[in-house]
């Protein structure tokens, strides 16, 4: 088994023990998504990088993740295809000799 459905696996299995499917629709998935997501955020507002409380970051990522590939989970969308695919269309609108060095957007380049 892939990580990636071990990891969906295992959310479902928490998520059906509590009969929590009837909330996981994509919107409310997505919505929960970012309310983590702002709460990641939260553990560095204020603060430098370095005094963040690396065990909360830890959890807030733990929240985002698992609410990501619920939402994956809830489109049939293979996690790693995805992403492999996203880093192969990001290679092609940001050409390493054009990119590198810069953060500037693909349309600035």
């Amino acid at each position: 088994m892939k990580e990636s459905e071990e990891i969906i696996q295992a959310l479902l299995k928490f998520r059906n023990e509590r009969d929590w499917e009837q909330f996981h629709n994509p919107k409310d998935l997505a919505l929960a998504l970012n309310i983590e997501s702002a709460e990641l955020l939260e553990q560095f507002l204020w603060k430098n990088p370095e005094d963040a409380n690396i065990e909360k970051v830890k959890e807030e990522l733990a929240d985002v993740f698992s609410f990501a590939f619920l939402l994956a989970e809830k489109y049939g969308f293979d996690v790693k295809e995805i992403i492999l695919d996203k880093i192969k269309s990001n290679g092609l609108k940001y050409p390493i000799d054009k990119s590198k060095g810069t953060a500037k957007k693909y349309d600035e380049l």
